[in-house]
């Protein structure tokens, strides 16, 4: 029997583990915390055995394959232990895509991910397909397996999920955009991470298809020097495409082989310029898997956004207020900044990831009426953008953030939390950061 390790007890962890076990192989799960009730009691119940608050060495390194969860490190000593007994270490995505019968749709990027996977779900699924959703949002893939058999698969994959894969194939891979993020974990070099977001195409065969954004400079350059097999279907706003999708006259036209779909932009549910790019990965998903165009075209202009992304909270005595808690980098508030069209009163900061704000000045300038930092240490924000903007306040509370967003902000404004960093200087992470802003605009 073989005898395999998941290292990280959290939701990709624990699925792994349960798939594990379910087909039939020696699981042991060890993590270096606390190991949360919820996940706990789900090993006790499918009688799993583990370890927390630190790994046994011996154990782990007598494993014929460890799984990792996407959280740990390369350079976690035990990790490098194991490559070094020649032990394969690879991602739940991939034990999961060992077991998995149904067709795969695989969405990454920097930005847009979520809201691309949730809205290629709701049109398969409008559409009448058996589809689950899942992977970096929701439910881990290998629960995902374990739970049923579905025929199709759309799954929201992060650059370390991708890290960990040897056979995993999508039939249809999505790649929305590549910005710098996370390059603490790609020893500080963009082509690292950029080679780590083009694995989800590494596997494919010429029966597959790969759908990547014809404007965006990291994946074009990429692609002039290395070759995909699938069959390519790129989308832009910049230029007509043969095969893909295309903005022109404020409509967007897709082809996928002989058909032809058109819809204007102002149908479509979600707003701004990304969100053009995302339905447009979305629709040409859709059409490639032959869902018709009278559905498509509902499905894009009644689906609901995620929560915490570019999320109208409430009309506070004429002044929106807008979560975008999800929005931990910089290239996620140019988005969110570039698709406002009232005055702003930007909430922002947190833990910074070294964020280079170069690419927001235009944006501040223009848009930006007053910053209200919500951070421990704001002196960044100030010193970018002192000379901007003439008012910065700081606040140390969601609730305080609020209460000052709101007395700056008049009628007709817009008070948008879109923090550029991580949510940990305060909060257990963006979600928690966006409820309790959404529970104070509510106090209000």
């Amino acid at each position: 029997m073989s005898r395999i390790v998941v290292l990280g007890a959290q939701e990709s962890g624990v699925g792994a583990a349960r798939l594990a076990k379910q087909r039939g192989l020696d699981v042991f799960v060890s993590d270096m915390g606390a190991i949360k009730p919820d996940y706990r009691e789900v090993l006790k119940k499918h009688g799993i055995a583990f370890e927390e608050g630190g790994h046994t060495a011996d154990r782990v390194l007598a494993a014929d394959e460890i799984v990792k969860s996407p959280g740990i490190p390369d350079t976690a000593a035990l990790v490098k232990a194991a490559r070094e007994k020649g032990i394969p270490v690879i991602s739940e995505i991939e034990l999961a895509y060992r077991y998995c019968n149904g067709r795969i749709v695989a969405i990454t990027g920097s930005n847009g991910k979520t809201t691309t996977t949730l809205l290629t779900h709701h049109i398969l699924k409008k559409a009448g397909l058996d589809v689950a959703v899942g992977g970096n949002v929701g439910n881990s893939f290998a629960a995902l397996v374990a739970d049923g058999d579905n025929a199709y698969y759309v799954l929201e994959l992060s650059s370390f999920q991708l890290d960990g894969i040897r056979e995993f194939r999508p039939d249809i891979a999505v790649l929305l955009n590549i910005t710098p993020d996370h390059l603490d974990r790609y020893q500080h070099r963009m082509e690292n991470y950029v080679a780590s977001k083009f694995r989800i195409a590494m596997n494919q065969r010429e029966g597959d298809h790969f759908i990547h954004c014809a404007d965006d400079p990291e994946s074009n350059a990429w692609l002039q020097q290395h070759s995909v097999k699938a069959q390519r279907l790129p989308f832009s706003i910049q230029h007509s495409v043969e095969r893909g999708a295309f903005l022109q006259d404020g409509h967007i036209h897709i082809t996928t082989n002989t058909s032809t779909f058109s819809m204007s932009i102002i149908e479509l549910a979600l707003k701004g310029r990304h969100n053009v790019y995302n339905s447009m990965a979305a629709g040409i998903t859709a059409r490639v898997l032959e869902v018709s165009n009278d559905l498509l075209r509902e499905s894009l202009s009644d689906f609901q956004n995620v929560e915490h992304r570019l999320e109208h909270v409430a009309m506070v005595h004429g002044v929106e207020f807008i979560n975008d808690s999800k929005a931990t980098n910089v290239n996620s508030v140019w988005y969110a900044l570039e698709s406002m069209n009232k005055p702003v009163v930007w909430v922002a900061g947190g833990q910074d990831k070294g964020n280079d704000y170069a690419a927001l000045m235009d944006l501040v300038k223009h848009k930006v009426k007053a910053i209200v930092c919500m951070g421990v240490d704001n002196a960044k924000l100030h010193e970018v953008f002192g000379g901007l903007v003439p008012t910065i306040l700081d606040t140390t509370s969601a609730e305080q953030a609020v209460v000052a967003a709101n007395s700056i902000a008049e009628a007709g404004d817009v008070v948008l939390l879109s923090p550029a960093c991580a949510s940990y200087d305060l909060f257990t992470n963006y979600e928690e950061r966006g409820r309790r802003f959404k529970a104070a605009v509510k106090a209000l």
